[in-house]
């Protein structure tokens, strides 16, 4: 009996054991009865999750293309560049069909002639047309028609009677910027076309804008025209739109063909900028 005793009595510490033992096996049994370790229910949670992920990913990659889309802000549509139409959603033909109405001294005036003159399609034209911003003559329609069909605001000026102190009147425009319009006016000979505004040094495209918003070429200058068959080297270098290497390729192709036929010749001379033509031959003729 004193050896079955000693196998089945126990000091406190190991009665304190087999308590705590006991108590942990009667905690799991409650717990797998009560809760539930259905897979369907992780799979619920994980869905949940998963879909509030997505969510989040959607926002984000949405805020990401709004950070990195161009930002868009009133422009007039007259002076549109490759660039800007390219950004618009413009066709390289859109473009050219704009350019070349322009280049004629005519103005774009409202959403449906801008359609008409480039033939945008109406779901582009929606698209952009809220961001156009005409000149507030044109929107007040105090304006005339001149012989180009442009419509001219009864108060504008011609850019080639300006002043300095009419062009420092402009909002952007002091002392330093003003006297440099009138400097480059007078290297011109005078302004020939609107577009030549934006070739000022220093002369910021929106300020530009704003100037032509009141100023515009509305009698072009009478600007006596170089002979290029005659001409000397240093008179055809004198020519605002000429380096020294393109009239050394001008006088390379003249002694080549002995004689110029004509002006529309130039555009054969390699590396001729042919975006600069129109405006080379308000100075050349060859004959």
């Amino acid at each position: 009996m004193k050896i079955l005793k000693s196998h089945f009595s126990y000091n406190k510490r190991q009665r304190n054991g087999i308590f705590f033992l006991i108590l942990l096996i009667i905690l799991l049994q409650i717990g797998y009865y009560l809760i539930d370790f259905s897979p369907s229910q992780i799979v619920i949670n994980n869905t949940k999750e998963m879909n509030s992920f997505i969510k989040e990913m959607d926002s984000l990659e949405k805020l990401k293309e709004a950070l990195n889309s161009p930002k868009r802000h009133p422009f007039n549509p007259n002076y549109i560049t490759d660039y800007k139409g390219y950004q618009l959603g413009l066709s390289t033909t859109e473009i050219d069909k704009l350019f070349k109405y322009r280049a004629a001294g005519n103005f774009i005036n409202s959403e449906k002639q801008f359609q008409q003159i480039t033939g945008v399609n109406d779901s582009l034209l929606k698209k952009i047309s809220p961001y156009f911003k005409f000149p507030e003559w044109v929107s007040k329609g105090n304006n005339i028609i001149n012989k180009n069909n442009a419509i001219i605001s009864d108060v504008k000026k011609d850019i080639n009677m300006a002043t300095l102190e009419d062009l420092k009147l402009i909002n952007g425009i002091g002392d330093k910027l003003a006297e440099r319009i009138i400097s480059y006016r007078t290297k011109l000979k005078g302004f020939s076309l609107n577009d030549q505004l934006y070739e000022v040094w220093y002369l910021d495209i929106e300020i530009a804008n704003k100037v032509l918003e009141r100023f515009i070429v509305i009698k072009e200058p009478i600007i006596p025209k170089i002979n290029i068959n005659k001409a000397t080297f240093k008179e055809a270098l004198s020519i605002p739109y000429l380096d020294y290497e393109l009239t050394k390729k001008i006088f390379e192709y003249r002694d080549e063909v002995a004689e110029i036929q004509s002006i529309d010749e130039l555009k054969k001379i390699d590396g001729f900028p042919l975006e600069k033509f129109n405006r080379i031959a308000l100075y050349l003729q060859a004959n």
